[in-house]
């Protein structure tokens, strides 16, 4: 697995990322993860839609809280075409505590706990922490990537407008 340092920090601290880093132009990898219900989910269930993904450290800190909760209220004006994905390291019962406590319907919290595949599918473990980068993406409905923004400082929050721009110019 490749090991990434110093691209992005923790409260100023440089951290490690592991994975394989993803590129524009390049398909989206496939990943498992683990719905709210316990079920797996692949990225192959959301092909033929503008794909919004989110990955943060975990639902119960503040700046993720924040996001998520932004990415929740977009995702509602945005249509059926996008699907709105939060993955985190957060148990799936958590994710699941979560949306019920902020009333987030709008979009898909899923959980890399298990296999880590998402993560290092994208280069987004972060090795000190057990957990993953602050990044979000915008993948077209053929699969491709065509937005990312890895956030430098994993305390702070994505620039938004960039990235609903970047989304809506897929729809």
């Amino acid at each position: 697995m490749a090991e990434r340092k110093g691209l992005v920090t923790f409260k100023g601290n440089p951290i490690t990322l592991i994975g394989n880093p993803v590129a524009i132009g390049q398909q989206a990898p496939d990943f498992k993860l683990t719905a709210n219900d316990l079920s797996e989910v692949t990225l192959a269930k959301y092909r033929g839609k503008v794909i919004l993904l989110s990955s943060v450290p975990s639902l119960d800190t503040p700046v993720c809280d924040m996001e998520t909760k932004r990415f929740n209220d977009e995702a509602g004006k945005l249509g059926d075409s996008v699907a709105v994905l939060t993955v985190s390291m957060d148990l799936p019962f958590a994710q699941k505590r979560w949306c019920g406590a902020t009333g987030a319907k709008n979009l898909v919290t899923l959980s890399d706990y298990k296999d880590r595949s998402f993560g290092n599918n994208y280069g987004l473990y972060i090795k000190e922490l057990g957990l993953l980068a602050r990044c979000v993406m915008a993948i077209d409905k053929k699969g491709t990537i065509q937005y990312i923004q890895l956030v430098p400082e994993i305390a702070k929050e994505p620039d938004y407008d960039a990235t609903l721009k970047a989304i809506k110019a897929l729809i």
